[in-house]
C-alpha cells in the first residue's frame, strides 16, 4: 500500500514540475510574442511599455493585498520614488542609471516597512484611509520641494540607458522592460506557492492560527509590503527612463485605483492574473478607440461582469473550464475501457 502512495506522491510530484516548466516556457512564449508585436512602432511602444508599468504595480500590489490582505494605497508613491530616483540620478550624478533603479527600490521599500509599521494596528479601511492621506501628501510634496523635484515641471532630458558602454534604442529598451515584466511574474508566482507564500494566505484568512504556530504575521506583513514597494518602484524607473521626463502628475491615485482591481479581472488565484488584469486595462483604456474616452468605464463594467460571472477571473474560470473538459475526457475514457472489457 505504502509503494502505492509512493508512487502517486512521485506522479503528482512529476505533473506539478511539468506543469510548472510549461507555464514558465508558456509564458515566455507570450513575452516573446508582445516582444515581436511591438517590433518598431511607436504606438505599439507605447501601449507595451504602460502595460509593463502597469503589471509591475499590480505585481507590487498583488504581494501584499491579494496575498496578505493588506491595503495599502500609497504606491502612488513608491512609483514615484523609483521614476524620481532616475531623473535624479541621470539629471544630478553620473552615476549609471541601473543604480538609480536599485536606489529607487531600497527608498520605496524602506519607506514602505516605516508606513506598515506606523499602521500596523489598522486593518481594512482605516489602513486604506490612512495609506491614501499619505499618497495625496506625497503627491504635494513633489510639488512644494521645487529645489529637488522640478515642481509643476518636473525633471524632464533624462539620458537614455546605457549597457556596456553603448546606448540602447528604444526598441531594445522595450523588449528588455517585458522581459523584466517577465521575471519578477515568475519570481512572485514562486512566492505564492512556496512555504511563506502558504504562511502568508493563511495570516490572511486565519492571522490567529499563524500567530499561535510561532510565526510571526507582522514581519511577514512588513516584508511583502516592502517588496511589493520595490517592485512599483521598478515600474516607475523604467516608465520614466523610457519617457525620459518625470513630473508629480505622471503617477497619481487614479494609477493605483486601477491596480486594485488589475488581479480581480485577471484572477488572484496566480500572479499571471495581476499581469492579465494589466493588459486588459491597457487595451480597454487606451488602444479600443471605438469607445473614445469611455474606456475606464467600460474597465469597471467588465470587472462587474467577471465578478459576477467569474469570481475567481478570466485565468481562475479558464482553469475551472481545463479542469472540467479534463474530468469530461477522463470519463469518456474509462467508460469506453469499461466496455471494451469481456
Amino acid at each position: 500500500m505504502s509503494a502505492v502512495t509512493a508512487r502517486k506522491s512521485s506522479g503528482a510530484l512529476g505533473w506539478a514540475r511539468s506543469a510548472e516548466t510549461g507555464r514558465i516556457l508558456g509564458t515566455l512564449a507570450l513575452t516573446l510574442g508582445v516582444i515581436a508585436w511591438a517590433g518598431a512602432d511607436l504606438f505599439r511602444q507605447d501601449l507595451a511599455l504602460l502595460g509593463a508599468t502597469y503589471a509591475l504595480l499590480a505585481l507590487g500590489m498583488y504581494l501584499p493585498f491579494n496575498l496578505a490582505g493588506a491595503l495599502s494605497l500609497a504606491y502612488s508613491a513608491y512609483v514615484a520614488i523609483g521614476g524620481y530616483a532616475v531623473g535624479l540620478v541621470a539629471t544630478k550624478t553620473g552615476w549609471p542609471l541601473p543604480l538609480a533603479y536599485l536606489l529607487g527600490a531600497v527608498a520605496s521599500a524602506a519607506l514602505a516597512v516605516l508606513l506598515g509599521f506606523a499602521t500596523r494596528r489598522l486593518s481594512g479601511f482605516y489602513l486604506a484611509a490612512v495609506t491614501l492621506l499619505f499618497g495625496v501628501a506625497f503627491q504635494s510634496f513633489l510639488l512644494d520641494a521645487k529645489d529637488i523635484t522640478g515642481g509643476a515641471l518636473g525633471i524632464g532630458s533624462i539620458r537614455p540607458l546605457t549597457l556596456f558602454g553603448s546606448e540602447l534604442d528604444r526598441r531594445t529598451f522595450i523588449a528588455l522592460t517585458l522581459l523584466a515584466v517577465w521575471i519578477v511574474a515568475v519570481a512572485v508566482d514562486r512566492v505564492r506557492r512556496s512555504p511563506f507564500g502558504v504562511a502568508l494566505q493563511s495570516s490572511r484568512d486565519v492571522p490567529a492560527a499563524v500567530e499561535a504556530a510561532g510565526v510571526g504575521v507582522p514581519a511577514m506583513r512588513l516584508t511583502v509590503l516592502g517588496a511589493g514597494a520595490a517592485i512599483a518602484s521598478l515600474g516607475g524607473g523604467l516608465f520614466t527612463t523610457a519617457n525620459q521626463t518625470i513630473g508629480p502628475d505622471t503617477f497619481t491615485l487614479h494609477l493605483v485605483m486601477l491596480a486594485i482591481f488589475m488581479p480581480l479581472l485577471g484572477g488572484q488565484g496566480s500572479a499571471w492574473g495581476a499581469v492579465l488584469g494589466a493588459v486588459l486595462v491597457v487595451e480597454l483604456t487606451f488602444n479600443l478607440q471605438i469607445f473614445e474616452r469611455s474606456g475606464s468605464l467600460i474597465f469597471g463594467v467588465a470587472v462587474l461582469a467577471v465578478l459576477l460571472i467569474a469570481p475567481g477571473g478570466i485565468l481562475g474560470f479558464a482553469g475551472q473550464a481545463t479542469r472540467w473538459l479534463r474530468g469530461r475526457l477522463a470519463r469518456g475514457k474509462g467508460a469506453q475501457e469499461k466496455g471494451a472489457r469481456p
